[in-house]
């Protein structure tokens, strides 16, 4: 099976590709990403990238379609991927999450791609705090980034047919240790402030609801998506991808953290105004489709491996939302530095 990942240079991609090599041997694996990330390691061990059989580099928006040539599956991470982000490159974001993303589904289609497999976002939801979100309930988009999930999902389901799949998996936040650590992620920079500082400062007044997956398990979701047959889902499927125990308020997150720091305290903006991003989701539908790819992380489990990850290079930065281990300020950098334009479209050397 040959399988294109695209922005497979970043914090899933890292953790997709081994975990992919692992469970499905024989697996042909080949990535394409514009490396804004690539040099963003933060592990102690091998290259994450040494299980590809080719990485092509390269701008989503100007993909060369013969890439896909003899591709069987296309997992479609690349993105510009946070609301931070999206806020700042709205148009490159329409650009690369929107125009380009579709027209890389239709070139897929194009050369005969049995399945298309797409990064989606719980975050669609945007403000539910009525009850768990399923698949069926009406969309509350927020951001540029939500609202570009949302275009791609409704594109894709005028692809799919019985020639190519689609699969839109609708993530949890993501979570937990990565050879590409994130941080501006909430649960990884809690971590990071408690063992940086000693302590968590919640923004927030606490009570916002997310709903979490660790890296891990969403390498265990894709690798499901890439071989799901029609008969679990149909040619086009959205699905929440997920757990139902990993629905939790952001105090709570912060007080997890805490109990395995020592010492650590957590402050709470209880005057903050409310936050609308707030969502419970329903994942009853995944565990129905995909029971043997379910998630098999554990918050406590989670939060252990990050202070492990972090404590094994040597983290102790206190200014680390100034660092390349925030993906906003990486591209600031290369920016300021005159590697990008302001379209995010690298310089030449």
């Amino acid at each position: 099976m040959k399988v294109l990942i695209t922005g497979n240079m970043a914090y899933v991609g890292s953790v997709l590709v081994p975990s992919l090599a692992a469970a499905l041997p024989g697996i042909e694996l080949i990535g394409f990403d514009n490396a804004y990330f690539g040099h963003c390691l933060t592990t102690a061990t091998a290259d994450p990238d040494r299980a590809l059989a080719v990485q092509h580099f390269g701008d989503l928006r100007e993909f060369p379609a013969e890439i896909l040539d003899g591709v069987d599956a296309v997992v479609h991470l690349a993105a510009v991927s946070n609301d931070p982000m999206g806020k700042t490159f709205e148009a490159v974001t329409e650009q690369i999450n929107i125009r380009a993303s579709v027209r890389l589904a239709e070139l897929a289609k194009a050369h005969g791609v049995r399945h298309f497999v797409f990064a989606s976002s719980c975050s669609v939801y945007g403000a539910a705090a009525d009850g768990a979100r399923t698949e069926k309930d009406s969309l509350d988009p927020l951001t540029a980034y939500a609202r570009s999930k949302v275009a791609v999902e409704q594109a894709l389901r005028g692809l799919a047919d019985g020639k190519m799949s689609a699969t839109c998996l609708r993530f949890a936040t993501a979570c937990g240790m990565s050879p590409r650590l994130r941080l501006d992620l909430v649960l990884n920079d809690f971590v990071a402030c408690a063992l940086a500082s000693g302590e968590i400062t919640v923004l927030s007044d606490g009570s916002p609801w997310r709903p979490l997956i660790d890296v891990g398990d969403m390498a265990r979701a894709i690798g499901w998506a890439i071989q799901r047959p029609a008969d679990r889902g149909g040619n086009y499927l959205i699905v929440n991808a997920g757990a139902e125990q990993w629905n939790y308020q952001v105090r709570d997150l912060a007080g997890a953290v805490a109990q395995k720091v020592p010492g650590c305290a957590v402050h709470i903006n209880s005057a903050a105004p409310p936050d609308r991003r707030s969502y419970r989701v329903d994942f009853s539908l995944f565990r129905e489709l995909a029971p043997r790819h379910q998630p098999v992380a554990t918050l406590p489990g989670t939060i252990d491996g990050l202070i492990e990850g972090l404590r094994a290079i040597g983290f102790a930065d206190r200014n680390f939302r100034e660092s390349n281990l925030i993906r906003l300020h990486t591209l600031k950098q290369h920016i300021a530095a005159g590697r990008l334009n302001s379209e995010l479209v690298w310089r030449n050397p």
